[in-house]
């Protein structure tokens, strides 16, 4: 491997990064072990193609720049088998009548070399010449594999040839439901393992945040939910079901013979270098046990506040509200709106060596290094309330409490947050200005909220346009009353750092490769902060109607739900449909 002097010296000479950043960097590789490379790609320092150019130049090997829409035989694409590419990061992407052009993130990794050199021993009358490709590269032509029916059509052959008289059998109710009949034999052997774990790696691969496995009468149906929608992936043959159910089970220590009650399980493993957390859920249902797997990808659930969608006053508001010293933040929506995502970025904020960080949730979704996490287990007494009544006695600066449920959970945190600690966590409401309500509601006294609640944050999710692909429209005629009116309501400050006039150009998804013609990749937040201002405590402690804190959010010049999600229609970021469908 390259040494980490090596390469500071060839970016300092080619002025890609100054002397005092290197020798900090250096410093702080030396005590934390990793790699010079790494620390820079983590933190984004500098363009990774300025990198590459520097490691050319150690290396003497040449850099393949791929352009935006270059695209790759994929017969040539897999003459390097998947795992090989995805392990050693080699890439063959192009060749003539004599050589075969191969790509490496690291030529100077011997492993990868010999993996190259075996690769290319079953390929007759060729040689091969490596370049220097980046990471995002590699990423990037990695999905142009083999896509699932293929995978899972040779699985099933194999599934056939060993078991031909399974599939042959006719289905039935019965077998459905009869998971000892599948045997520990049959669940063990390598076709059920395989296919499972097709499943999931794809799972993984298309960002997808649930698997639905659900039998039905005559097939067996995998769903994916990708971006917040459900799509069919796989149909596969009923006679699967069962062994299938029986190796998920396995994996999630979930008994495999009990199949009238509901189980809960997870496990966890390795794709593609990172670690999953898979969280099982099964369901008895009409035609045999639905399973859902949840998928959590700290890659994706977790990100940083600039990430979700917060900008301009929003940004501002929230990043404000988390310098205070105490108080609680409360994140309102409803299932699936994105509110934990939330909590972890404001986690991560305020995750540091001087603060004791305890969090009560259920369950914990994604361990963050430096927090005290704790489950509860309301089936044993363990609930939010009793947790809380724990934890203040544990010496805690923040508290993270997953849900306010009841009364007694409310005037717990509401307490906690009086005497001293920031407090954090979600609430079922429509909107923001519905929190204080809600709590009042659920028996906390109006005079307590003031002093404890800091602010009161809404949100939902949209699925994000495909940057590549999303195409510029003018706004059809019926859009323009929407969109004038939400930019009209917004305060004099906001509107004056918008530059938005008719005719009003919006985006529409359109669909490429890249999002596989879905049009849209990833999700964002839309968002409205209300924060807890002089005007807002006298309203509470007056009892005012709710109209009285609707006027006040307008004075605060609070940007709503629908009025983020235009800004954003109107940045490129969603599509209009989107939004309305949202708000």
């Amino acid at each position: 491997m390259i040494s980490d002097e090596l390469l500071a010296a060839a970016l300092k000479k080619n002025k890609a990064l100054d002397e005092a950043a290197l020798k900090n960097l250096l410093s702080e590789g030396k005590s934390s072990g990793r790699s010079l490379e790494d620390l820079i790609y983590d933190r984004n320092l500098i363009d990774e193609k300025l990198v590459a150019q520097a490691k050319s130049e150690i290396l003497q090997v040449p850099v393949k720049l791929f352009q935006p829409n270059e695209e790759i035989d994929i017969k040539i694409l897999t003459l390097v088998p998947e795992d090989a590419a995805r392990q050693y990061k080699i890439l063959a992407f192009g060749r003539d009548s004599q050589n075969l052009y191969i790509g490496m993130v690291h030529p100077e990794d011997t492993k990868a070399q010999e993996a190259v050199k075996f690769i290319l021993s079953r390929q007759k009358n060729l040689n091969f010449k490596i370049y220097l490709i980046t990471n995002s590269d590699l990423v990037r032509y990695l999905k142009n594999y083999q896509n699932l029916p293929d995978q899972l059509a040779k699985i099933l052959q194999e599934f056939q040839q060993k078991y031909p008289k399974k599939l042959k059998t006719s289905a039935s109710t019965t077998q459905l439901v009869d998971l000892e009949d599948s045997g520990g034999a049959i669940v063990e052997e390598a076709p059920i393992i395989k296919l499972l774990s097709t499943i999931l790696t794809y799972a993984v691969r298309a960002r997808a945040s649930d698997v639905h496995v659900e039998p039905q009468r005559s097939r067996l149906r995998v769903r994916l939910r990708i971006d917040g929608i459900l799509f069919s992936s796989i149909i596969l043959p009923l006679e699967i079901y069962a062994p299938l159910i029986s190796r998920v089970k396995i994996l999630a220590n979930l008994k495999i013979d009990e199949t009238r009650i509901p189980q809960d399980g997870r496990f966890r493993t390795l794709v593609d270098g990172k670690q999953i957390d898979y969280r099982v859920s099964t369901l008895p249902a009409a035609f045999g046990e639905k399973v859902a797997i949840r998928v959590l990808d700290p890659s994706i659930g977790l990100k940083n506040i600039e990430e979700l969608g917060l900008a301009g006053r929003n940004l501002d508001v929230l990043r404000l509200g988390l310098e205070k010293p105490f108080g609680m933040i409360l994140i309102s929506g409803p299932t699936g709106s994105g509110k934990s995502t939330t909590l972890y970025a404001i986690l991560q904020k305020l995750n540091k060596d001087g603060v004791n960080i305890i969090s009560l949730e259920d369950p914990v979704e994604y361990t963050m290094e430096g927090v005290n996490q704790s489950q509860v287990l309301p089936e044993i007494g363990y609930t939010f309330a009793r947790g809380l009544r724990q934890i203040v006695r544990q010496d805690p600066d923040i508290i993270l409490v997953g849900e306010i449920r009841d009364s007694e959970t409310a005037g717990l945190a509401i307490h906690a947050a009086l005497t001293g600690h920031i407090v954090l966590s979600t609430i079922h409401t429509n909107n923001a200005i519905g929190v204080v309500p809600r709590l009042i509601d659920m028996g906390v006294e109006p005079f307590l909220l003031p002093p404890a609640l800091n602010l009161m944050v809404s949100q939902r999710l949209v699925r994000r346009l495909c940057p590549k692909c999303k195409k510029a429209i003018q706004a059809p005629v019926e859009f323009e009353p929407i969109i004038e009116e939400a930019l009209k309501d917004l305060s004099e400050t906001v509107r004056a750092k918008l530059n938005y006039k008719k005719p009003y150009t919006i985006y529409q998804a359109v669909g490429c490769s890249e999002c596989k013609n879905k049009g849209f990749i990833g999700r964002v937040g839309m968002f409205e902060i209300l924060t807890m201002s002089h005007n807002m405590e006298k309203i509470v402690m007056d009892r005012l109607p709710e109209s009285e804190l609707v006027e006040e959010a307008k004075k605060q010049g609070m940007i709503n739900l629908r009025q983020d999600g235009i800004i954003k229609v109107l940045e490129g970021i969603t599509s209009i449909e989107e939004v309305l469908k949202e708000t």
